[in-house]
């Protein structure tokens, strides 16, 4: 029940966190880009959401190689991913 009423304010920081994400590498910021794919990575499977983990991950990936071109194709594939997940509580 707790992780219930924890993930509709996950999903929402989430959603502000791409779009962090997206302003800091259109600046060339590859620090701030960098940490806030390892704290994605390091939240996503907490919540059940191995994705997100997993693209936090790649976001990271990207940001200590300096590779921020490919990070507009991560934030899209990051929100394909959260609109099409079907959130079910057993």
């Amino acid at each position: 029940k707790e992780l219930e009423d924890l993930i509709p304010t996950y999903l929402s920081n989430l959603e502000k966190n791409m779009q962090k994400i997206a302003a800091a590498a259109a600046a060339g910021n590859q620090d701030e880009v960098r940490s806030l794919g390892h704290n994605m990575k390091g939240s996503g499977g907490g919540y059940g959401f191995q994705q997100v983990s997993e693209i936090g991950k790649s976001i990271e990936e990207a940001a200590k190689t300096g590779d921020l071109d490919t990070i507009p194709a991560k934030i899209k594939e990051l929100k394909h991913y959260l609109a099409n997940i079907d959130i079910s509580y057993v």
